[in-house]
């Protein structure tokens, strides 16, 4: 799941792997309010899932994104 996970952050905002783990929303280059919508379509998508509005809001790090996932698997 984690590797997965790290795949669709890596492709959603082109960034290397080893800035996965610190990428937090608004200070990552690309994680802006757009690729915000974006990143949570491509995690829905890779796991066949879907987010509540508070999840959404929630979701502001690559750690919070592994926590909420990992509550929906």
């Amino acid at each position: 799941m984690k590797e997965k996970l790290k795949n669709v952050f890596c492709d959603t905002f082109e960034i290397p792997e080893n800035e996965v783990f610190d990428s937090e929303y608004m200070s990552t280059e690309n994680w802006d309010s757009v690729n915000h919508m974006v990143l949570i379509a491509a995690i829905e998508s890779e796991f066949d899932i879907e987010f509540d509005m508070d999840e959404i809001v929630d979701l502001s790090s690559f750690n919070k994104a592994l926590e909420i996932l990992s509550t929906k698997l």
